[in-house]
Order: C-alpha cells, then sequence, then structure tokens
C-alpha cells in the first residue's frame, strides 16, 4: 500500500513526498519599483492600484515547515507585506527569518532592512548575508550602518562560489553574475535541498555577458528563476541600454531547443510593470506559459 502512494504522489501528484517539508516560496515578480509603479499610466498598472497585495516586489525565501523556520532572499520595499503573508499563508504566527541573502545594492533589493530599524520593528541581531562590498556599503552609509551601530541587524560576510547551510539541509551558494554594480557585487543564488537544487538570478545585465551558458544551466538545475525585466526592447519610452537585462524574448529563443521537461524548469521573475507578463490573463503570459515555461506567481511552491 506505502509503495502504491508513493507511485501515485510521483506520477499524478507530482509533489516528491520526500521532501514536503522544504520549499522555495514565491513572495513577490516584479522590478525593484513594484506595481502598481510610480507615475505609471499603462492600463494593467492604473487598473491594479488596489490590488497591491498581488505584485510584490521579487523575493523568495527558502521554508523548512517541520523546523517552522525559513530564510530570506531580498529585502524589498514590501518587506511588511510580504513577512505578513508568510504569517497568514505559512506558519500562522509572525516568525523572522533564520537569515537574509541579498543579490546586491539596487532599491528593491535591500532598502526593506529599513524596516528592522529603530522606527520600525527594532529587531536584535537579524543576520544579514551579503558579499564584501555591500557589507561595506552597509555598514558605511546611512541610515543603513544604524542598524548595524544598534544592533537591529548583524552583517555576515559571504563569498562567491562558498557553500553556507541552511535550516539543516539546505547549501546557499553565491555566484558572480554581470550587473550594474554601482553600490555592490550582483549575486546569483544556487540552492540546493536534500533532493533538488535551484538557480536564482532576479538581475543580470545580458546572458553573453556572463561566464556560464544558461543552455547548460538549464540541464543542470531543477529550478531555475531568471530574470524577466523586460518582455522586449519597446516597452519602456527610455535608453534601454542604460538599464540592460536580457529581454524575454531573447530569453525565450536562447532556451528554444530544450525539452519539454526542461522548459518547465524555467520561471520568470522580476518583471517590470509594463511587461505584459505581470498579467496573468495576457495573451503574452499564455503565449509563454503554452511555450512550456512557468510565469513565477506569488504563493508557488517549489519542492527541494
Amino acid at each position: 500500500m506505502i509503495r502504491f502512494l508513493k507511485i501515485f504522489f510521483i506520477l499524478f501528484i507530482n509533489i516528491p513526498i520526500y521532501a514536503q517539508s522544504e520549499y522555495i516560496y514565491i513572495l513577490g515578480n516584479t522590478q525593484d519599483a513594484g506595481m502598481p509603479h510610480i507615475g505609471c499610466k499603462h492600463k494593467f498598472c492604473l487598473d491594479n492600484f488596489t490590488k497591491y497585495e498581488e505584485f510584490y516586489v521579487t523575493s523568495i525565501a527558502v521554508i523548512n515547515s517541520d523546523l517552522n523556520k525559513y530564510i530570506l532572499f531580498e529585502a524589498t520595499p514590501d518587506i511588511t507585506y510580504q513577512l505578513n503573508h508568510i504569517k497568514n499563508n505559512i506558519f500562522q504566527e509572525f516568525l523572522l527569518p533564520e537569515a537574509i541573502y541579498i543579490t546586491h545594492g539596487h532599491i528593491g533589493h535591500y532598502t526593506g532592512l529599513m524596516y528592522f530599524g529603530r522606527e520600525a520593528l527594532g529587531s536584535k541581531n537579524l543576520l544579514v548575508k551579503v558579499l564584501p562590498k555591500m557589507s561595506n556599503f552597509l555598514k558605511t552609509n546611512g541610515p543603513w550602518n544604524q542598524l548595524v551601530n544598534l544592533n537591529n541587524i548583524q552583517i555576515q560576510n559571504t563569498d562567491f562560489d562558498e557553500s553556507y547551510l541552511e535550516l539543516n539541509n539546505i547549501h546557499i551558494t553565491p555566484i558572480k553574475v554581470p550587473h550594474r554594480d554601482e553600490y555592490s557585487e550582483t549575486a546569483g543564488y544556487i540552492i540546493t535541498g536534500k533532493n533538488k537544487k535551484a538557480l536564482f538570478i532576479p538581475d543580470i545585465d545580458k546572458w553573453e555577458k556572463w561566464d556560464k551558458k544558461l543552455i547548460d544551466l538549464a540541464k543542470d538545475f531543477d529550478y531555475l528563476l531568471l530574470d524577466a525585466t523586460f518582455y522586449d526592447s519597446k516597452e519602456i519610452n527610455r535608453d534601454i541600454s542604460e538599464i540592460p537585462h536580457p529581454l524575454v524574448s531573447e530569453t525565450l529563443n536562447l532556451l528554444d531547443s530544450l525539452s519539454d521537461e526542461e522548459k518547465r524548469k524555467v520561471y520568470f521573475i522580476h518583471m517590470n510593470h509594463t511587461n505584459p507578463m505581470l498579467d496573468p490573463d495576457s495573451d503574452l503570459s499564455k503565449s509563454v506559459t503554452n511555450k512550456g515555461f512557468n510565469i513565477a506567481r506569488l504563493g508557488q511552491k517549489l519542492y527541494l
């Protein structure tokens, strides 16, 4: 009977029963400035000013439900709502993360740290894990250095290609990503569980600038959460070369030769308010998913 149930879950439910306690949880999928976006004139953006909770800035958590603990990736401007979402939908009590990993020093990725300070939560020694240049930025610039000086947060330096054990079974490895590094390095993260591993790359300039081949990574990983800021270059009335990202249209072409199984590993995340993929009912969203790819949405679970 037990053997039958295992086969049923694996073949028909497609959730590995051996890893129910540990999973990635999607906490947001928009670009740094969020959605609705300041000054937005796009219809979808205007129509959703009253649905703010559906479109948080890009963040993920790794949950261990057996331990009743989690770690967080990115401290976004929406962190108040995101931690409340975790409370209401996972733990049924307010819990701070065991650690926060930050990819880089752009506004959507670290400014949520302000809510742990004196004027807000007043947390004690919340562990924030960052690369050396980001560490120096937080320690030497206000108001972030006040968080350090008051012990609201405790900075722990990490290094590229070093593995860090979290939640008993999860290994986190920062990897170097080419991006606009005005204030810090930029990291992507390899998240390795007992059975599966994921790649989290919310920001990168262009795939061809990287020393890794995306199509090879798609074969090596079980989940890939990839930068989808813009679908194409016509979305914004700005010089897109000033804010380079791989266009989703380019990424789709790059990964077109993957098998259907490999395409299902891809989850597009970090979408600008101009990207119609934010709207789950848009023709573009349906086109992307019909090609076999996924679009990250609030509340999705990716089992590790």
